[in-house]
Formats: C-alpha cells, structure tokens, sequence
C-alpha cells in the first residue's frame, strides 16, 4: 500500500505559495478542509494540492491599480496608466484586470478599490501593481501591504517615492484639518452641554 504524501500546515502553506494564516482561512470558508493526526496535529494531502493548483491558483490574476483623486485628473490618470503599462510590458508582466478610481487616497470606499480588496480575501489576486503607494491609500498602506501578504497577494509598486500633485496633496491635507475641525467642534459643544448640566444640578 503507498502512503499519501502529507505536508505540516507551514510547509503545504508554502508549497502551494501562500502563508498559514490563509489556509486558515480557507479552511474556515469550506475551500479547503484541514486533515487531523491522532494527536489531533492539522495536515494536508498531496492531492488537496493537485486540486488547489488546478481549482484555485490557476485563476489567480495580476491587476493593476491606478487612481487620481478628481475628475479633473483625467491627464495624469492616463499618464499614470501609460507608465504602468511600460513597466508590465518590461518586467514581462501579463496584465489580467486593469482598474482604475477616481477619488481621494483617504477614501476606503472607492468602488474598485473595495472590489479588489475582496478579491485578495478570496484568494483570487496573484499580484497587484501600482505606481505609487500612495496610489492605493494615502496613509495606512503597511496594514494593506500586510492583508495582501497575508492572502498570498505580491503588491508592486513601481515607484517608492510618492509623486503626488501638489493639488491633490494639498487637498487631502485639507480634508484631514476639516476632519479633526469638525470633530474638535463636537467635543466642545459635548463640554458645554456637560458643564449646563452640572451648573443646573440641584443636589449641588
């Protein structure tokens, strides 16, 4: 009788490339079903490998991502796509999806930014390429980069540097001020309200 070959979680994780944490995942979501050993140790099979490369990690698409943050834009959107596909074209990169928004890096909700955010926890993202990183987020992109790696998803940035018009900077700095303003204007009526109140106590 020949016995089936079987893999820890960390060494399947990295033979099917990628990490413990999605396969956990995938477990969780029915893709996958996590084997046990009598001392109740989680394994996989080879075979649950064959059938992931031939279900899962064959559909996995490279997308490149763009972004400007108004529709007055529009130039440096195709200047932006125009430098992407240069880079694709030369680092032998074939292009699955390309997507684009139009809409401030302070915004989570960007339609096709929320797409492909879901897509990577699916699983269904090889890599994503970008030309800035701030073309996906302005601030937070560690934690993204970090989700992705987590997921099995490369995010490639063509260019570290942010190269960001002086415009649309200066607006999301103006966003953020208006943000806080709004927030510190709330907390000063909340104040007032709460010293009224204890002025107008009649225990006191």
């Amino acid at each position: 009788m020949v016995m089936e070959t079987i893999y820890p979680p960390r060494e399947f994780a990295k033979l099917v490339g990628r990490t413990p944490q999605t396969l956990r995942l995938w477990e969780r979501k029915g893709i996958v079903v996590a084997y046990r050993t009598p001392t109740n140790r989680r394994y996989y099979t080879y075979d649950q490998y064959l059938m992931l490369m031939g279900k899962n990690l064959a559909k996995r698409q490279t997308v490149v991502y763009y972004r400007v943050s108004s529709s007055s834009q529009k130039r440096d959107l195709q200047s932006q796509k125009e430098a992407l596909e240069q880079f694709c074209v030369a680092s032998g990169r074939t292009v699955d999806h390309w997507l684009s928004d139009t809409g401030s890096g302070l915004n989570f909700k960007r339609k096709n930014f929320i797409d492909l955010m879901k897509q990577v926890e699916r699983g269904e993202i090889k890599e994503i390429v970008i030309a800035h990183k701030d073309r996906l987020v302005r601030f937070g992109y560690e934690w993204f980069e970090t989700f992705c790696e987590d997921h099995g998803t490369i995010l490639t940035v063509m260019n570290a540097e942010s190269l960001s018009p002086e415009e649309e900077m200066t607006q999301d700095l103006l966003a953020i001020i208006h943000s806080f303003s709004a927030r510190m204007d709330g907390l000063r009526k909340y104040t007032k309200a709460l010293k009224e109140m204890v002025a107008n106590d009649p225990d006191d």
